[in-house]
Protein backbone atom coordinates (compact mmCIF):
# COMPACT_ATOMS: atom_id res chain seq x y z
CA UNK A 1 0.00 0.00 0.00
CA UNK A 2 1.62 3.26 -1.12
CA UNK A 3 1.48 6.38 1.05
CA UNK A 4 -0.77 8.10 -1.50
CA UNK A 5 -3.11 5.12 -1.64
CA UNK A 6 -3.10 4.85 2.12
CA UNK A 7 -4.35 8.39 2.58
CA UNK A 8 -7.04 7.96 -0.07
CA UNK A 9 -8.16 4.66 1.46
CA UNK A 10 -8.28 6.16 4.95
CA UNK A 11 -10.33 9.11 3.64
CA UNK A 12 -12.83 6.71 2.07
CA UNK A 13 -13.01 4.53 5.18
CA UNK A 14 -13.69 7.58 7.36
CA UNK A 15 -16.80 8.28 5.29
CA UNK A 16 -18.32 5.06 6.66
CA UNK A 17 -16.46 4.32 9.92
CA UNK A 18 -15.65 6.38 12.99
CA UNK A 19 -12.05 7.15 13.94
CA UNK A 20 -12.27 4.53 16.71
CA UNK A 21 -13.13 1.86 14.12
CA UNK A 22 -9.90 2.35 12.17
CA UNK A 23 -6.49 1.54 13.61
CA UNK A 24 -2.91 1.77 12.39
CA UNK A 25 -1.50 1.25 15.86
CA UNK A 26 1.53 -1.10 15.73
CA UNK A 27 0.38 -3.17 18.70
CA UNK A 28 -3.07 -3.65 17.17
CA UNK A 29 -1.48 -4.63 13.87
CA UNK A 30 0.77 -7.16 15.62
CA UNK A 31 -2.25 -8.74 17.34
CA UNK A 32 -3.80 -9.18 13.89
CA UNK A 33 -0.64 -10.38 12.19
CA UNK A 34 -0.57 -13.78 13.84
CA UNK A 35 -2.73 -16.60 15.13
CA UNK A 36 -2.01 -19.48 17.52
CA UNK A 37 0.07 -21.32 14.94
CA UNK A 38 3.84 -21.44 14.50
CA UNK A 39 3.66 -19.52 11.21
CA UNK A 40 5.57 -16.26 10.86
CA UNK A 41 3.85 -12.99 11.78
CA UNK A 42 3.03 -10.56 8.96
CA UNK A 43 1.34 -7.24 9.64
CA UNK A 44 -1.71 -5.74 7.97
CA UNK A 45 -1.47 -2.13 6.82
CA UNK A 46 -4.50 -1.26 8.91
CA UNK A 47 -7.26 -2.86 10.99
CA UNK A 48 -10.93 -1.92 10.85
CA UNK A 49 -13.72 -2.78 13.30
CA UNK A 50 -17.10 -2.67 11.52
CA UNK A 51 -20.40 -2.79 13.41
CA UNK A 52 -22.85 -3.47 10.56
CA UNK A 53 -23.20 -5.43 7.33
CA UNK A 54 -23.42 -2.13 5.47
CA UNK A 55 -20.02 -1.07 6.80
CA UNK A 56 -18.47 -4.39 5.74
CA UNK A 57 -19.96 -3.91 2.28
CA UNK A 58 -18.40 -0.45 2.00
CA UNK A 59 -15.03 -1.80 3.15
CA UNK A 60 -15.17 -4.43 0.41
CA UNK A 61 -16.04 -1.80 -2.21
CA UNK A 62 -13.03 0.26 -1.12
CA UNK A 63 -10.87 -2.88 -1.28
CA UNK A 64 -12.05 -3.54 -4.82
CA UNK A 65 -11.53 0.06 -5.88
CA UNK A 66 -7.94 0.21 -4.64
CA UNK A 67 -7.13 -3.50 -5.18
CA UNK A 68 -6.20 -3.93 -1.51
CA UNK A 69 -6.33 -7.43 0.08
CA UNK A 70 -8.80 -8.04 2.90
CA UNK A 71 -8.46 -10.63 5.67
CA UNK A 72 -11.42 -11.42 7.99
CA UNK A 73 -10.42 -11.87 11.66
CA UNK A 74 -12.33 -13.41 14.59
CA UNK A 75 -10.22 -14.08 17.70
CA UNK A 76 -7.04 -15.35 16.06
CA UNK A 77 -7.39 -18.85 17.53
CA UNK A 78 -6.78 -20.57 14.18
CA UNK A 79 -3.93 -23.06 13.92
CA UNK A 80 -2.72 -22.93 10.31
CA UNK A 81 -2.08 -19.24 9.71
CA UNK A 82 -5.54 -18.47 8.30
CA UNK A 83 -5.68 -14.86 9.51
CA UNK A 84 -2.08 -13.89 8.80
CA UNK A 85 -2.19 -11.14 6.13
CA UNK A 86 0.42 -12.56 3.77
CA UNK A 87 0.12 -9.56 1.43
CA UNK A 88 -0.66 -6.86 3.98
CA UNK A 89 -3.81 -4.86 3.30
CA UNK A 90 -6.88 -4.47 5.51
CA UNK A 91 -7.77 -6.81 8.36
CA UNK A 92 -11.49 -6.76 9.23
CA UNK A 93 -11.90 -7.51 12.93
CA UNK A 94 -15.47 -8.64 13.65
CA UNK A 95 -15.30 -8.28 17.43
CA UNK A 96 -17.85 -5.41 17.45
CA UNK A 97 -20.35 -7.51 15.48
CA UNK A 98 -21.05 -9.72 18.46
CA UNK A 99 -24.81 -9.74 19.02
CA UNK A 100 -27.16 -12.70 19.29
CA UNK A 101 -29.87 -11.34 16.99
CA UNK A 102 -32.69 -13.86 17.44
CA UNK A 103 -33.45 -17.13 19.18
CA UNK A 104 -36.21 -19.18 17.57
CA UNK A 105 -36.96 -21.81 20.21
CA UNK A 106 -39.69 -23.61 18.29
CA UNK A 107 -37.51 -23.91 15.17
CA UNK A 108 -34.35 -24.75 17.15
CA UNK A 109 -32.53 -21.94 15.34
CA UNK A 110 -30.47 -18.93 16.37
CA UNK A 111 -29.28 -15.98 14.30
CA UNK A 112 -26.00 -14.38 15.31
CA UNK A 113 -23.35 -11.97 14.13
CA UNK A 114 -19.92 -13.47 13.35
CA UNK A 115 -18.13 -12.02 16.39
CA UNK A 116 -20.28 -13.97 18.87
CA UNK A 117 -18.19 -16.59 20.69
CA UNK A 118 -19.21 -20.14 21.41
CA UNK A 119 -19.42 -19.60 25.19
CA UNK A 120 -21.32 -16.32 24.74
CA UNK A 121 -23.91 -18.07 22.58
CA UNK A 122 -24.35 -20.98 24.97
CA UNK A 123 -24.80 -18.61 27.90
CA UNK A 124 -27.66 -16.96 26.02
CA UNK A 125 -29.16 -20.24 24.82
CA UNK A 126 -29.17 -21.75 28.31
CA UNK A 127 -32.01 -19.38 29.24
CA UNK A 128 -34.12 -21.14 26.61
CA UNK A 129 -33.09 -24.70 27.50
CA UNK A 130 -30.95 -24.94 24.35
CA UNK A 131 -27.27 -25.30 23.49
CA UNK A 132 -24.97 -25.04 20.48
CA UNK A 133 -23.09 -28.25 19.91
CA UNK A 134 -19.87 -27.49 18.03
CA UNK A 135 -17.02 -27.47 20.55
CA UNK A 136 -13.53 -27.04 19.06
CA UNK A 137 -11.96 -26.44 22.47
CA UNK A 138 -11.00 -22.81 21.94
CA UNK A 139 -13.66 -20.22 22.71
CA UNK A 140 -13.60 -19.19 19.06
CA UNK A 141 -15.98 -16.85 17.25
CA UNK A 142 -18.78 -18.47 15.31
CA UNK A 143 -17.69 -16.64 12.16
CA UNK A 144 -14.23 -18.17 12.44
CA UNK A 145 -15.71 -21.57 13.20
CA UNK A 146 -17.85 -21.39 10.06
CA UNK A 147 -14.88 -20.17 8.01
CA UNK A 148 -12.84 -23.26 8.92
CA UNK A 149 -15.74 -25.74 9.20
CA UNK A 150 -14.77 -26.34 12.83
CA UNK A 151 -15.87 -29.46 14.66
CA UNK A 152 -14.37 -30.80 17.87
CA UNK A 153 -15.38 -33.11 20.66
CA UNK A 154 -19.14 -33.40 20.00
CA UNK A 155 -19.07 -33.94 16.23
CA UNK A 156 -19.40 -37.71 16.58
CA UNK A 157 -23.03 -37.22 17.69
CA UNK A 158 -24.13 -33.82 16.39
CA UNK A 159 -21.99 -33.23 13.31
CA UNK A 160 -19.57 -30.47 12.31
CA UNK A 161 -20.09 -26.76 11.73
CA UNK A 162 -21.29 -27.28 8.16
CA UNK A 163 -24.14 -29.45 9.49
CA UNK A 164 -25.40 -26.64 11.74
CA UNK A 165 -25.52 -23.78 9.21
CA UNK A 166 -28.94 -23.01 7.71
CA UNK A 167 -28.12 -19.60 6.27
CA UNK A 168 -25.22 -17.19 5.91
CA UNK A 169 -25.29 -13.52 5.11
CA UNK A 170 -22.14 -13.00 3.05
CA UNK A 171 -20.49 -9.86 1.70
CA UNK A 172 -18.74 -10.72 -1.57
CA UNK A 173 -15.53 -9.21 -2.93
CA UNK A 174 -17.38 -6.43 -4.78
CA UNK A 175 -19.50 -5.49 -1.75
CA UNK A 176 -22.62 -7.39 -2.86
CA UNK A 177 -24.58 -8.91 0.04
CA UNK A 178 -26.14 -12.36 -0.46
CA UNK A 179 -27.86 -15.06 1.60
CA UNK A 180 -26.76 -18.64 1.02
CA UNK A 181 -29.77 -20.46 2.47
CA UNK A 182 -32.96 -20.04 4.50
CA UNK A 183 -34.57 -21.27 7.71
CA UNK A 184 -36.12 -24.43 6.25
CA UNK A 185 -34.84 -27.78 7.47
CA UNK A 186 -34.16 -28.91 3.91
CA UNK A 187 -34.26 -27.65 0.34
CA UNK A 188 -33.86 -29.00 -3.20
CA UNK A 189 -33.66 -25.49 -4.67
CA UNK A 190 -30.44 -24.32 -6.33
CA UNK A 191 -26.83 -25.13 -5.52
CA UNK A 192 -25.80 -25.77 -1.92
CA UNK A 193 -24.08 -22.47 -1.21
CA UNK A 194 -23.92 -23.06 2.55
CA UNK A 195 -21.63 -26.00 1.90
CA UNK A 196 -19.52 -23.92 -0.47
CA UNK A 197 -18.95 -20.96 1.86
CA UNK A 198 -18.54 -22.89 5.12
CA UNK A 199 -14.88 -23.89 5.23
CA UNK A 200 -13.80 -21.33 2.62
CA UNK A 201 -11.54 -19.55 5.17
CA UNK A 202 -12.53 -16.05 4.12
CA UNK A 203 -11.44 -16.58 0.51
CA UNK A 204 -14.93 -16.26 -1.02
CA UNK A 205 -16.61 -13.63 1.17
CA UNK A 206 -17.04 -12.19 4.66
CA UNK A 207 -19.76 -13.62 6.91
CA UNK A 208 -21.87 -10.95 8.61
CA UNK A 209 -24.81 -13.02 9.93
CA UNK A 210 -25.40 -16.73 10.50
CA UNK A 211 -28.50 -18.76 11.21
CA UNK A 212 -27.50 -21.91 13.08
CA UNK A 213 -29.17 -25.07 14.30
CA UNK A 214 -29.29 -25.56 18.08
CA UNK A 215 -30.44 -28.41 20.31
CA UNK A 216 -32.28 -29.01 23.55
CA UNK A 217 -30.06 -29.46 26.60
CA UNK A 218 -29.96 -33.20 27.36
CA UNK A 219 -31.97 -34.42 30.33
CA UNK A 220 -28.99 -36.39 31.66
CA UNK A 221 -25.26 -36.34 30.96
CA UNK A 222 -22.65 -38.77 32.18
CA UNK A 223 -18.94 -38.82 31.43
CA UNK A 224 -16.37 -41.58 31.77
CA UNK A 225 -12.64 -42.08 31.65
CA UNK A 226 -11.36 -45.43 30.38
CA UNK A 227 -7.68 -46.39 30.36
CA UNK A 228 -6.05 -49.05 28.17
CA UNK A 229 -2.64 -50.71 27.90
CA UNK A 230 -2.12 -49.49 24.31
CA UNK A 231 -3.43 -46.83 21.93
CA UNK A 232 -4.44 -49.64 19.56
CA UNK A 233 -6.70 -51.15 22.22
CA UNK A 234 -8.32 -47.77 22.88
CA UNK A 235 -8.99 -47.00 19.22
CA UNK A 236 -10.35 -50.47 18.52
CA UNK A 237 -12.69 -50.08 21.51
CA UNK A 238 -14.07 -46.88 19.92
CA UNK A 239 -14.70 -48.68 16.63
CA UNK A 240 -16.61 -51.39 18.49
CA UNK A 241 -18.68 -48.80 20.41
CA UNK A 242 -19.66 -47.09 17.16
CA UNK A 243 -20.43 -50.39 15.44
CA UNK A 244 -22.73 -51.27 18.34
CA UNK A 245 -24.79 -48.15 17.66
CA UNK A 246 -24.31 -46.66 21.12
CA UNK A 247 -25.28 -42.96 20.82
CA UNK A 248 -22.10 -41.50 22.26
CA UNK A 249 -21.83 -37.71 22.38
CA UNK A 250 -18.06 -37.39 22.78
CA UNK A 251 -15.16 -39.80 22.63
CA UNK A 252 -11.64 -38.41 22.87
CA UNK A 253 -8.31 -40.21 22.81
CA UNK A 254 -5.46 -38.92 24.99
CA UNK A 255 -2.21 -40.87 24.72
CA UNK A 256 0.09 -41.81 27.60
CA UNK A 257 2.48 -38.88 27.17
CA UNK A 258 -0.44 -36.45 27.10
CA UNK A 259 -1.98 -37.94 30.24
CA UNK A 260 1.31 -37.20 31.98
CA UNK A 261 1.02 -33.55 30.95
CA UNK A 262 -2.64 -33.49 32.05
CA UNK A 263 -1.71 -34.61 35.56
CA UNK A 264 1.19 -32.17 35.87
CA UNK A 265 -0.82 -29.18 34.68
CA UNK A 266 -4.14 -29.90 36.44
CA UNK A 267 -2.77 -31.55 39.59
CA UNK A 268 -4.86 -34.65 38.88
CA UNK A 269 -3.99 -38.29 39.44
CA UNK A 270 -5.46 -39.96 36.37
CA UNK A 271 -3.87 -43.21 35.16
CA UNK A 272 -1.01 -42.32 32.82
CA UNK A 273 -2.08 -44.75 30.15
CA UNK A 274 -3.74 -44.30 26.75
CA UNK A 275 -7.16 -43.01 27.81
CA UNK A 276 -10.59 -42.42 26.31
CA UNK A 277 -12.68 -39.53 27.61
CA UNK A 278 -16.33 -40.35 26.89
CA UNK A 279 -19.64 -38.56 27.34
CA UNK A 280 -23.24 -39.72 26.88
CA UNK A 281 -26.35 -37.54 26.44
CA UNK A 282 -29.95 -38.66 26.82
CA UNK A 283 -32.48 -39.75 29.44
CA UNK A 284 -31.32 -41.47 32.58
CA UNK A 285 -32.96 -44.84 31.96
CA UNK A 286 -31.72 -45.12 28.38
CA UNK A 287 -28.22 -44.00 29.25
CA UNK A 288 -27.93 -46.61 31.98
CA UNK A 289 -28.29 -49.34 29.36
CA UNK A 290 -25.90 -47.60 26.95
CA UNK A 291 -23.25 -47.20 29.64
CA UNK A 292 -23.52 -50.83 30.72
CA UNK A 293 -23.15 -51.94 27.10
CA UNK A 294 -20.14 -49.64 26.67
CA UNK A 295 -18.48 -51.17 29.73
CA UNK A 296 -18.86 -54.66 28.29
CA UNK A 297 -17.34 -53.53 25.00
CA UNK A 298 -14.27 -51.79 26.46
CA UNK A 299 -13.59 -54.72 28.77
CA UNK A 300 -13.36 -56.85 25.64
CA UNK A 301 -10.56 -54.57 24.48
CA UNK A 302 -8.34 -54.95 27.58
CA UNK A 303 -9.67 -51.84 29.35
CA UNK A 304 -7.91 -51.55 32.70
CA UNK A 305 -10.16 -49.00 34.43
CA UNK A 306 -13.44 -47.17 33.84
CA UNK A 307 -14.26 -44.19 36.06
CA UNK A 308 -17.60 -42.36 35.76
CA UNK A 309 -18.35 -38.70 36.41
CA UNK A 310 -22.04 -37.76 36.69
CA UNK A 311 -21.47 -34.78 38.97
CA UNK A 312 -21.34 -31.57 36.93
CA UNK A 313 -18.20 -30.23 38.61
CA UNK A 314 -16.26 -33.47 38.18
CA UNK A 315 -17.44 -33.80 34.58
CA UNK A 316 -16.36 -30.23 33.83
CA UNK A 317 -12.96 -30.94 35.38
CA UNK A 318 -12.54 -33.93 33.09
CA UNK A 319 -13.29 -31.94 29.94
CA UNK A 320 -11.29 -28.97 31.13
CA UNK A 321 -8.30 -31.30 31.37
CA UNK A 322 -8.86 -32.31 27.75
CA UNK A 323 -9.45 -28.78 26.47
CA UNK A 324 -6.42 -27.29 28.25
CA UNK A 325 -4.04 -29.99 27.05
CA UNK A 326 -2.32 -27.66 24.59
CA UNK A 327 -1.58 -25.23 27.43
CA UNK A 328 -0.39 -28.15 29.55
CA UNK A 329 2.25 -28.92 26.92
CA UNK A 330 3.24 -25.26 26.55
CA UNK A 331 3.59 -24.99 30.34
CA UNK A 332 5.60 -28.21 30.42
CA UNK A 333 8.08 -27.08 27.75
CA UNK A 334 8.92 -23.44 28.50
CA UNK A 335 10.64 -21.64 25.65
CA UNK A 336 9.25 -23.94 22.99
CA UNK A 337 6.50 -23.26 20.47
CA UNK A 338 3.73 -25.72 19.72
CA UNK A 339 2.83 -27.08 16.32
CA UNK A 340 -0.67 -28.53 16.38
CA UNK A 341 -1.51 -30.51 13.28
CA UNK A 342 -4.43 -32.74 12.39
CA UNK A 343 -5.48 -35.35 9.86
CA UNK A 344 -8.65 -37.41 9.46
CA UNK A 345 -9.02 -40.96 8.16
CA UNK A 346 -11.68 -43.63 7.78
CA UNK A 347 -12.30 -45.22 11.18
CA UNK A 348 -10.91 -48.53 9.93
CA UNK A 349 -7.53 -46.87 9.32
CA UNK A 350 -7.36 -44.87 12.53
CA UNK A 351 -5.50 -47.29 14.81
CA UNK A 352 -2.74 -47.74 12.24
CA UNK A 353 -2.49 -43.99 11.68
CA UNK A 354 -2.17 -43.18 15.38
CA UNK A 355 0.48 -45.91 15.79
CA UNK A 356 2.34 -44.58 12.77
CA UNK A 357 2.27 -41.06 14.24
CA UNK A 358 3.65 -42.20 17.60
CA UNK A 359 6.44 -44.22 15.93
CA UNK A 360 7.47 -41.19 13.89
CA UNK A 361 7.47 -38.87 16.90
CA UNK A 362 9.83 -41.27 18.64
CA UNK A 363 12.00 -41.80 15.56
CA UNK A 364 12.45 -38.05 15.05
CA UNK A 365 13.02 -37.43 18.75
CA UNK A 366 10.26 -34.86 19.05
CA UNK A 367 8.50 -34.22 22.37
CA UNK A 368 4.75 -34.26 21.97
CA UNK A 369 1.53 -36.16 22.22
CA UNK A 370 -1.39 -37.49 20.23
CA UNK A 371 -4.99 -36.69 21.01
CA UNK A 372 -8.09 -36.79 18.92
CA UNK A 373 -11.77 -36.93 18.21
CA UNK A 374 -11.43 -40.60 17.44
CA UNK A 375 -15.16 -41.13 17.03
CA UNK A 376 -14.95 -39.52 13.61
CA UNK A 377 -11.41 -40.55 12.67
CA UNK A 378 -9.78 -37.19 13.44
CA UNK A 379 -6.61 -36.98 15.53
CA UNK A 380 -4.12 -34.26 16.42
CA UNK A 381 -0.42 -34.27 17.09
CA UNK A 382 0.93 -31.67 19.54
CA UNK A 383 4.63 -31.12 18.89
CA UNK A 384 6.92 -28.90 20.94
CA UNK A 385 9.84 -27.26 19.13
CA UNK A 386 12.41 -24.52 19.58
CA UNK A 387 11.70 -21.87 16.94
CA UNK A 388 15.37 -20.83 17.14
CA UNK A 389 16.52 -24.34 16.24
CA UNK A 390 16.24 -24.97 12.47
CA UNK A 391 16.83 -28.71 12.97
CA UNK A 392 13.85 -29.05 15.32
CA UNK A 393 11.64 -27.02 12.98
CA UNK A 394 12.65 -29.22 10.05
CA UNK A 395 11.90 -32.37 12.06
CA UNK A 396 8.45 -31.07 13.03
CA UNK A 397 7.66 -30.24 9.43
CA UNK A 398 8.90 -33.67 8.35
CA UNK A 399 6.65 -35.31 10.92
CA UNK A 400 3.67 -33.27 9.73
CA UNK A 401 4.31 -34.35 6.15
CA UNK A 402 4.64 -38.00 7.09
CA UNK A 403 1.28 -38.18 8.83
CA UNK A 404 -0.47 -36.19 6.07
CA UNK A 405 0.89 -38.45 3.33
CA UNK A 406 -0.08 -41.51 5.37
CA UNK A 407 -3.64 -40.20 5.69
CA UNK A 408 -3.95 -39.28 2.00
CA UNK A 409 -2.69 -42.70 0.93
CA UNK A 410 -5.51 -44.31 2.91
CA UNK A 411 -8.45 -42.25 1.74
CA UNK A 412 -8.15 -39.56 4.39
CA UNK A 413 -7.69 -35.79 4.36
CA UNK A 414 -4.79 -33.49 5.20
CA UNK A 415 -6.95 -31.67 7.76
CA UNK A 416 -10.08 -32.81 9.54
CA UNK A 417 -10.96 -29.50 11.20
CA UNK A 418 -8.06 -27.06 11.48
CA UNK A 419 -8.31 -26.02 7.84
CA UNK A 420 -5.80 -25.40 5.09
CA UNK A 421 -4.56 -21.87 5.79
CA UNK A 422 -0.85 -21.70 5.00
CA UNK A 423 0.29 -24.94 6.60
CA UNK A 424 -1.65 -27.49 4.52
CA UNK A 425 -1.50 -25.55 1.25
CA UNK A 426 1.06 -27.76 -0.47
CA UNK A 427 -1.04 -30.91 -0.10
CA UNK A 428 -4.16 -29.62 -1.86
CA UNK A 429 -3.24 -30.76 -5.37
CA UNK A 430 -2.46 -34.28 -4.18
CA UNK A 431 -5.64 -34.48 -2.11
CA UNK A 432 -8.11 -33.04 -4.62
CA UNK A 433 -6.59 -33.58 -8.07
CA UNK A 434 -8.64 -31.98 -10.85
CA UNK A 435 -11.29 -30.97 -8.31
CA UNK A 436 -8.83 -28.29 -7.15
CA UNK A 437 -9.09 -26.73 -10.63
CA UNK A 438 -12.85 -26.45 -10.12
CA UNK A 439 -12.33 -24.78 -6.73
CA UNK A 440 -9.89 -22.29 -8.25
CA UNK A 441 -12.39 -21.44 -10.99
CA UNK A 442 -15.08 -20.75 -8.37
CA UNK A 443 -12.61 -18.55 -6.48
CA UNK A 444 -11.77 -16.67 -9.69
CA UNK A 445 -15.45 -15.97 -10.42
CA UNK A 446 -16.30 -14.74 -6.91
CA UNK A 447 -12.99 -12.95 -6.30
CA UNK A 448 -11.45 -12.19 -9.71
CA UNK A 449 -8.76 -9.90 -8.30
CA UNK A 450 -7.78 -12.40 -5.57
CA UNK A 451 -8.30 -9.87 -2.77
CA UNK A 452 -10.08 -12.03 -0.21
CA UNK A 453 -7.52 -13.65 2.11
CA UNK A 454 -5.14 -14.35 -0.78
CA UNK A 455 -2.85 -17.36 -0.53
CA UNK A 456 -5.10 -19.32 1.83
CA UNK A 457 -7.16 -22.47 1.26
CA UNK A 458 -7.93 -22.13 -2.46
CA UNK A 459 -4.66 -20.73 -3.77
CA UNK A 460 -4.77 -19.97 -7.48
CA UNK A 461 -1.16 -20.93 -8.20
CA UNK A 462 -1.53 -20.66 -11.97
CA UNK A 463 -2.94 -17.14 -11.79
CA UNK A 464 -0.25 -16.00 -9.34
CA UNK A 465 2.56 -17.31 -11.55
CA UNK A 466 1.09 -15.54 -14.57
CA UNK A 467 1.22 -12.11 -12.93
Amino acid sequence: MTIANQEAILDHLREHLTAEQISMNETIKELHGQDESYHQMKLPDLVVFPETTEQVSEIMKISAQYQIPVVPFGLGSSLEGHVIPENGGITIDFSLMNRVLAVSEEDFLVTVQPGVTRSQLNKELKKHGLFFTVDPGADATLGGMAATNASGTTSVKYGVMRDQVRDLEVVLADGTVIHTGNKAAKSSSGLHLNGLFVGSEGTLGCFTEMTLRVYGIPEFITAARASFPTVKDAVEAVVSILQAGIPIARVELVDEQSMQQVNKYNDTAYAEKPTLFLEFHGNEAGLKQDVEFMQEIVQGHACEEVAFETDTAARNLLWEARHTLAYAYIHGYPGKKMMVTDVCLPISELAGAVGHARENLMELGLPGGIVGHVGDGNFHALIMMDMNNPEEIAKAQEFNERIVLYALARGGTSTGEHGVGIGKQKYQQQEHGHALDVMEKIKAVLDPSNLLNPGKNIKSVKRELSK
